[in-house]
């Protein structure tokens, strides 16, 4: 038996993808799958969006470009970050891949999305030259569509009056965020990760925007023992039980991308929300629970009313981090994929 098992729901995340193109409204939808698709895997994300209505694909570098035309060799596909050297560059050329340029000469030979820097103080042109015959596309990446839409606003102000003489190129400026909540930021295609996988981009419950979480991971039960009064579990005894208390071990930990600071966080155990006590180990991790439960019993810990967004509540950081961080090793996890 498997320590855990990961369960990627395409049907749900097709739904997503309609949901999206509904909110856009005729704008096009180009799926962010970099980070392999979020965790999630990348191939797999990618033909259901394509499959969904999504028009091109988005990665983050050459080699994850590269893997995709393998598998969608008509397909769209934009390199955010820069290309690393001349051999990716020529790599690029040869597969048809286009590529976010933020500075120096335009490479021969290549679709290039000019980037302009309006605000995130990343990758970015901090003036924008008139576009050579090379560049397809005019692009800005949105620093606070999640948090601070004042600010959003300014940068999409600033990124129409710099590419408005140049409407005749493909304008891209939304992500999940600002592709939900701000209307102005859509304009030809918008560059959707996260939402596409049921998460929020604001740390809400994803349902508010009408998404479905796409991933499951659980586990089960491999002991269930009663801790006395003034015993404990874990490194550094950072659980004390007052009372007779039962816990179950769950063979999952930090090395499966269950982290060390998701102690106090609430997984389900057999259905029921169950809180993880102690600390995270490397392999393991316990929950209290209010009697004894049997070896194997079902243990959900994303999925099923088990929120990333909890998660990361909990953890102090974002839903994001969380689940591009769940390995799915085959060697410690099985990998399933449903349409559903």
């Amino acid at each position: 038996m498997h320590r855990s098992e990961l369960t990627v729901d395409l049907g749900a995340l097709r739904r997503n993808v309609r949901t999206l193109l509904r909110v856009l409204d005729g704008s096009e939808l180009w799926a962010v799958v970099k980070a392999d698709g979020y965790g999630h895997g990348a191939v797999d994300a990618a033909g259901a969006a394509l499959g969904s209505g999504a028009s091109a694909l988005c990665v983050a570098t050459v080699p994850e470009g590269l893997a995709l035309r393998l598998e969608f060799p008509d397909t769209r596909i934009l390199v955010m970050s820069p290309a690393g050297s001349s051999r990716e560059l020529a790599q690029a050329r040869e597969a048809s891949l286009e590529l976010a340029l933020s500075s120096g000469e335009i490479p021969d030979g290549i679709r290039v999305h000019l980037k302009l820097d309006t605000g995130m103080g990343r990758y970015g042109l901090s003036e924008l030259p008139a576009p050579p015959v090379e560049v397809v596309g005019l692009m800005t990446h949105l620093a606070t569509a999640d948090c601070d839409v004042d600010f959003a606003r300014a940068q999409l102000e600033q990124f129409r009056a710099a590419t408005d003489a140049y409407s005749h190129l493909t304008r891209h400026a939304a992500n999940s965020a600002a592709a939900l909540r701000l209307p102005d930021s859509r304009f030809d295609a918008a560059r959707c990760g996260i939402a596409l996988y049921g998460l929020s981009p604001f740390g809400t419950d994803p349902a508010e925007d009408g998404l479905e979480q796409v991933l499951t991971w659980s586990s089960q039960i491999s002991q269930c023992k009663l801790i006395r009064p003034g015993q404990s579990t874990g490194y550094g005894r950072r659980w004390v039980a007052e009372q007779e208390t039962w816990i179950g071990i769950v063979p999952v930990g930090y090395a499966d991308g269950f982290r060390r600071d998701l102690t106090g966080t609430e997984v389900r155990v057999a259905g029921e929300p169950r809180r993880v006590v102690g600390t995270v180990s490397m392999d393991s991790f316990a929950v209290e629970l209010d009697r004894e439960l049997p070896e194997g019993t079902p243990v959900v810990l994303l999925g099923h009313g088990v929120s990333a967004e909890a998660h990361a509540r909990v953890a102090g950081t974002i839903n994001y981090e969380l689940v591009t961080g769940v390995r799915s090793d085959p060697r410690r996890a099985r990998r399933t994929v449903v349409d559903g």
